[in-house]
């Protein structure tokens, strides 16, 4: 049986990309990005309504082409807005994507449909090999200026987090809220707070990530709560919702074991209150990368090589 691949991009994850000087926001799903129409509107029409411009642009996508199975291929997905709260946006993927930039007179269209293939190959790139995917992260978090140590530790509980959920799933936890009740649990064992009061306690606000916002030993904490949920769950062969419940608390409670042991040893609290918002990135001059990123990959996740 080939090795299973593990991506870096879950369900759901928003980036936010920069063309010509505007944001564009783009949702992963179905294991591709979908990315925000309006957004992409706006930034090769510089109109100052784009939901306007779109909506006339619907209507004369209509009446050229007859039919409106064009917009079946348009999803509405939940897409966090410029206030913080998520919406239902309009959707599409970077097929649709092109054929909707064929309808718009700018001159920006060419330029744009370059920069837009050279995303998605990326993305389809990491699919197929999933050790470039990493390779990018490590590149993407050393020019937000992080120590290897830290980038390490933070690539391990992706991994971590997508074998459990993945666990999860085939032990029939829904996606959403049984999966966020299951997280506190573990995190509440862990750090005695759940996610939420986690990121209170490091003043982020609900649309910031918390573990790109924990230390080193928070991190390695998570992923033994995590690792060790899943092993548990593994070995009781836990099914449904409650046995699975149960599981977590005990991953919890191990890597919460683990948490005071330490501070206990060295006479200091794990939890901290640092963040990285008042970070700001290096000048990539001043940046020591790696002299092979395969071999910091390969040092690393040895496990992974077969991924390649």
């Amino acid at each position: 049986m080939p090795p299973k691949k593990l991506e870096l991009i879950n369900e759901g994850e928003l980036e936010i990309c920069q063309f010509s000087g505007k944001e564009i926001r783009k949702v992963c799903h179905n294991d591709e990005w979908f990315w925000s129409i309006v957004d992409i509107v706006e930034a090769m029409t510089d109109t100052i309504s784009p939901s306007r411009y779109w909506s006339d642009l619907k209507v004369k996508l209509v009446v050229s082409q007859g039919n409106n199975h064009f917009f079946d291929k348009i999803e509405m997905l939940p897409l966090v807005g410029k206030d913080g709260k998520k919406r239902p946006a309009e959707m599409a993927n970077t097929e649709t994507i092109f054929r909707i930039i064929q309808s718009i007179s700018s001159p920006k269209a060419e330029p744009f449909k370059q920069w837009l293939a050279r995303t998605g190959y990326e993305r389809i790139q990491e699919h197929q090999n999933p050790s470039i995917a990493i390779k990018r992260a490590i590149c993407d978090y050393q020019l937000q200026g992080r120590p290897m140590e830290w980038i390490e530790a933070r690539l391990r509980t992706i991994f971590s987090r997508r074998e459990l959920t993945d666990e999860w799933k085939a032990r029939g936890i829904q996606e959403g809220m049984e999966f966020a009740i299951l997280t506190d649990d573990i995190s509440r064992g862990t750090f005695g707070k759940t996610t939420k009061e986690h990121k209170e306690y490091k003043s982020l606000s609900k649309n910031h990530n918390l573990r790109d916002n924990m230390t080193p030993i928070e991190l390695i904490l998570t992923m033994l709560g995590e690792t060790s949920t899943k092993q548990i769950a593994q070995s009781k062969d836990a099914k449904g919702f409650a046995q699975n419940k149960e599981a977590a608390k005990a991953g919890g409670s191990i890597a919460g074991g683990a948490r005071k042991q330490l501070e206990l040893e060295t006479g200091k609290s794990v939890l901290s209150r640092d963040n990285q918002l008042a970070s700001s990135p290096p000048s990539k001059d001043l940046l020591t990368f790696p002299k092979s990123l395969d071999d910091a990959v390969n040092k690393s996740y040895p496990q992974k090589r077969g991924l390649n």
